[in-house]
């Protein structure tokens, strides 16, 4: 590896406006980590100009303005930047965070650029296949395409597990031999199980009560997330069970809402929008069970990040869910309520709810940050 003085690592980071936070946490875990080692690492990302007129860019006019400062300026803005001669430096290396991306791999050297894909999803949508439980516009499967043109060029991949490696060479390689890397998401930030006393604290300003344990899912609204189930499980188990449930990420959209109320639950369910991470830790570390019926994920990082603060975790029996848990989790078909529902009820059994949190800590060990900092480390050394 070269010495630390010598490296220059360029992060190519994601549009602020488009608040993509999981993305947004791995760019800066990786400045972070890097900078630790005082390795000099610089982010780069597309300015907000058009995009700061509308509150949001992820829908309507404020999209398309975000797309000028995304796929207009920021391309010259970097043209611009490797005419300086401290950005031809041999020891720089490029490091596009997000394959979505990908398109911006025409602007730097291909040789010493590379990208991290964490997921395939919405490209295999975009060209047909089925059970990604992705929609693409019309206008999103052009964008995708073109994504996927500028991953087949890269000469540098890393995928975040086996699972999106797998996909990525089924649709961007197909028969050629190519080197993808997988490297493992390490968590972006860190995660422990907080003593109960302390954890209730937190919990009992937000209407959790000691006296009525809680199931929790932690993670967006998308179709393919299936929050649906949790709610249908708990119908489904009628009076075997009284507790709550909680969503922590973005707020209840319009069907779950109505499903709530179809099924009687709307004194049931408590909705955490955004929460602290502090509060995250307290709703991992006291919930009865944390339930993940994710349909297709690359990754899944409220996997290892529920493990890591001692909830044992009922997941879909699909990968990545299985690779990322280490298979140490209850599994359960995320089409099918009452192997949910029987899953959930497994739990009653001490030992093996003991079992699962030693080997959920256990495996959660797997994602810490200096492994995967030494590997791209070691990768940006051979490039």
């Amino acid at each position: 590896m070269p010495e630390n003085k010598r490296i220059r690592i360029i992060l190519i980071g994601n549009y602020l406006k488009d608040r993509q936070q999981s993305m947004l946490r791995f760019s800066d875990m990786l400045s972070k980590g890097f900078s630790a080692r005082e390795i000099e690492v610089l982010t780069w990302r597309a300015p907000v100009i058009f995009g700061s007129f509308f509150s949001q860019t992820q829908s309507g006019i404020g999209k398309w303005l975000g797309y000028i400062d995304k796929w207009i300026i920021f391309p010259a803005i970097i043209w611009m930047r490797l005419l300086m001669p401290v950005n031809k430096h041999t020891g720089n290396r490029f490091h596009i965070c997000d394959h979505s991306n990908s398109p911006y791999l025409t602007y730097l050297p291909k040789a010493t650029t590379i990208i991290t894909c964490h997921d395939v999803l919405a490209i295999k949508s975009a060209m047909g296949f089925q059970g990604t439980y992705c929609e693409t516009s019309r206008f999103g499967r052009i964008l995708q395409k073109w994504i996927l043109k500028n991953l087949s060029a890269a000469k540098n991949i890393v995928c975040v597990s086996e699972f999106t490696g797998d996909d990525l060479k089924q649709v961007a390689y197909k028969n050629q031999q190519r080197n993808v890397v997988i490297i493992p998401n390490a968590f972006n930030d860190i995660f422990y199980p907080i003593q109960a006393d302390k954890a209730w604290v937190i919990l009992d300003s937000l209407s959790l009560k000691v006296s009525r344990p809680f199931i929790l899912h932690v993670g967006g609204g998308h179709h393919r997330k299936n929050r649906n189930m949790l709610i249908k499980m708990v119908a489904a188990l009628k009076d075997e069970w009284n507790g709550i449930i909680c969503f922590a990420g973005e707020k209840l959209d319009e069907e779950l809402i109505m499903l709530i109320r179809e099924k009687h639950l709307h004194d049931r369910v408590i909705s955490l929008v955004n929460a602290e991470h502090q509060t995250l830790l307290a709703l991992y570390s006291c919930c009865y069970a944390f339930i993940f019926p994710s349909f297709s994920e690359g990754f899944g990082w409220p996997l290892i990040e529920a493990q890591a603060c001692g909830a044992p975790v009922i997941t879909s029996n699909k990968q990545p869910m299985i690779e990322v848990t280490g298979g140490d989790a209850l599994f359960a078909d995320p089409e099918n309520t009452n192997e949910f529902k029987i899953r959930f009820m497994n739990l009653s059994d001490s030992a093996l709810r003991k079992n699962l949190i030693e080997k959920g800590f256990i495996n959660a060990r797997r994602f810490e940050l200096t492994p995967m900092l030494n590997a791209y480390l070691n990768l940006y050394d051979t490039v």
